[in-house]
Order: structure tokens, then sequence, then C-alpha cells
């Protein structure tokens, strides 16, 4: 059932990048493990799956000890994260993908061992539900990342509402693209900001077609396993 998922949701990345007239390539599928065990995990990474995500510290944690022998798995830190989890968490990762605040930037520059490569959140449509900057806030935050060199942003992550249409799906991932471009125009070497982390299992094609370069897909993956 894995394998057929799998080559199912390829199928679909690569649709929508040729109506868009992208490489395929310059899309990675995250696999989100947060809702299965470790052994189902451990058959991704057999297939040959190299990027997996999980929305909490302690199951990320987890799996990687568990999955420990794929050393060319990248892991990536999804939920948004607690200050006081930062020390136990952000030397096992790769990617960050929920960098929400000036004063999580600080404790991940204090902790951190290495540079993260860091998505800035960005709550688009303004739900209070939702974490992240507004867009006209993020400017301002990731200049006033200069001087954290623990710190990359190599890019933005945003969540659509959910249920949302198709034409809102595409205002919401178009207004994340031109935001990245923006900052990506100001050639910071500490923030290139050139990919786009956006689009899960039930609206990923969409994001795709307005240029994410990351998607986040779990319910997809794991349908009837």
């Amino acid at each position: 059932m894995l394998v057929d998922n799998l080559e199912k949701i390829n199928q679909e990345i690569q649709l929508a990048c040729q109506k868009v007239a992208r490489s395929d390539s310059d899309v990675t599928m995250i696999a989100v493990t947060k809702s299965v065990e470790k052994h189902i995990a451990e058959e991704l990474a057999e297939l040959g799956i190299e990027n997996m995500a999980e929305n909490r510290v302690d199951k990320l944690l987890e799996k990687k000890m568990a999955l420990k022998n794929f050393s060319s798995i990248k892991w990536h830190l999804i939920g948004n994260l607690q200050r006081r989890k930062v020390k136990s968490i952000i030397n096992e990762i790769d990617y960050f993908h929920a960098l929400d605040s000036l004063k999580l930037a600080e404790e991940i520059q204090k902790r951190a061992e290495k540079q993260i490569s860091c998505f800035v959140e960005v709550n688009i449509t303004g739900e209070e539900s939702k974490h992240g900057f507004k867009s006209d806030e993020v400017i301002e935050f990731i200049h006033q990342l200069a001087t954290f060199d623990r710190i990359k942003v190599v890019g933005l992550m945003t969540m659509a509402p959910l249920d949302a249409s198709d034409q809102v799906l595409h205002e919401v991932f178009s207004k994340l693209k031109k935001l990245q471009l923006a900052i990506n125009n100001h050639h910071l070497s500490y923030a290139p900001c050139t990919e786009l982390s956006m689009g899960m299992s039930n609206d990923f094609p969409i994001a795709i077609e307005e240029g994410a370069t990351f998607v986040r897909i779990g319910t997809a993956i794991f349908r009837g396993a």
C-alpha cells in the first residue's frame, strides 16, 4: 500500500510540475510520520524516502533513534517549538519549518551547535488559530536576524485554511511566493530565502503550481496502510 500511495503522489507531483513547466526535481516531498508507528517510518526509509517530519519534539527524537541506521534521512521539525524544548531538539534536525518569533530565534542562536536551516512561518490569511508572522512583518523580522550566525533563513512556510476552495488556495500560496521573491531580492547572505514549504496531502498540487519546493505529506502516504 505504501508503494502504491507513494507512486500516486509522485505522479501528482509530476503532473503539477508539468502544468506550470517546472522540473519535479525542484520539489522535495517530506513524509510526515506523526500519525504512524516507528516500524511504518522504517518501511518508508527502506523504500528510499530520505526526508521525514514530525510536529512534536519527543516523537521526532523517538523516530530518529529508531531509524539511526538510515544516516541519509533529513529530519524536519514542522510543528511549533516551545523555547524550553529548543535545547533538546535543535541539534538533532536538519530543517525547522516554524520560526515564528524573535525570542525563539534567540533561543535557537543560543543552543545551536551548527547553522540551522529555518523557514519563517507566515500567517498569510491572518487566522487567529494559526501561528506565524503577518505578511507585512516578515521582512523586518528577517533583518533582525542579521547577527544570528546559527540561523539560515532558507525560505518561508505557511498553512492554507482547511477546506479552502481552489481559488483561495491559489491566492494564499501565490502571496507566499511573492513574499519569498521579495525577500530573495534583498540578497541577504543569511537569508537566501529560495524555498517555499507549503502544501499538504489535500492541497499540494496547487501549492506546487504556485511555487512550493517542499511539500509536507502525511495522510496521502498512509491511507489504507
